[in-house]
């Protein structure tokens, strides 16, 4: 059973991916890439957050047992979670502004999940606060794109430690067709709460992908700061688990 249901998500992945034979990375250099030019400007693009530990905040087993032989009969010590590991709550979120004038966020805090089918267009499927396999993803109906100005992709750490350097952070766009697109967030920027990770503009009818990675040690007020948005942000907070 177990075996049926590891190979029907990694088939629905692989469904889902557009095509899953390519990809490709934003960098610095090379910081656009035009969903219309790729012909995926319609249905849905699908966008993913999914991060885990380094594995250097781990205790290696095999480190040292050549210069100490006799290390491999000692009994491993296991560690408890604390300070060596990165506890964190990374959330995937998204501002937006439509060609109406309505502009919003699309977050977990406050449960802004948004629509698909109707404005704003951008749905996000959940919170996932634990670093699973699946992260977290969010939806846009590319088929509104007409009614889309400007949506800015962003991460925050909402509680734990600031430390996106060490969390194997990774954006990945899956559009409807052509290759995905990753952006890595590894970059070390120390204390930073949240990072605006990409652009997407509707550029003369075009649909314009355009990385960021643009660290700040604030929240959302400050990423509006950074790029504009003119909302008026609260503090907020979650419901335990």
């Amino acid at each position: 059973m177990a075996f049926w249901s590891n190979w029907g998500r990694a088939a629905w992945r692989e469904f889902d991916s557009g095509d899953a034979s390519g990809v490709v990375e934003l960098t610095k250099r090379h910081s656009m890439i035009s969903l219309t030019k790729q012909g995926a400007a319609s249905g849905n693009l699908r966008i993913n957050l999914s991060w885990q530990m380094r594995t250097s905040d781990f205790n290696e087993s095999g480190r040292g047992s050549l210069r100490h032989p006799l290390r491999m009969f000692k009994p491993q010590v296991v560690q408890a979670q604390g300070p060596a590991m990165v506890n964190v709550d990374l959330d995937l979120a998204v501002m937006y502004e439509l060609k109406s004038g309505s502009k919003g966020v699309v977050q977990p805090l406050g449960n802004f999940y948004g629509n698909l089918n109707e404005p704003p267009y951008v749905k996000l499927s959940g919170d996932d606060r634990f670093g699973s396999g699946t992260g977290e993803t969010i939806y846009i109906n590319m088929d509104h794109k007409d009614d889309i100005k400007r949506l800015l992709v962003f991460v925050y750490i909402y509680d734990g430690t600031p430390a996106f350097d060490r969390t194997h952070g990774m954006v990945t766009l899956y559009p409807s067709n052509g290759p995905r697109v990753e952006i890595a967030l590894h970059e070390r920027a120390p204390q930073a709460r949240s990072c605006a990770v990409v652009m997407i503009e509707n550029v003369k009818g075009e649909m314009v992908v355009r990385r960021e990675v643009k660290y700040v040690y604030g929240f959302q007020a400050e990423l509006d700061r950074l790029y504009g948005w003119g909302l008026q942000w609260g503090r907020g907070y979650k419901s335990k688990v």
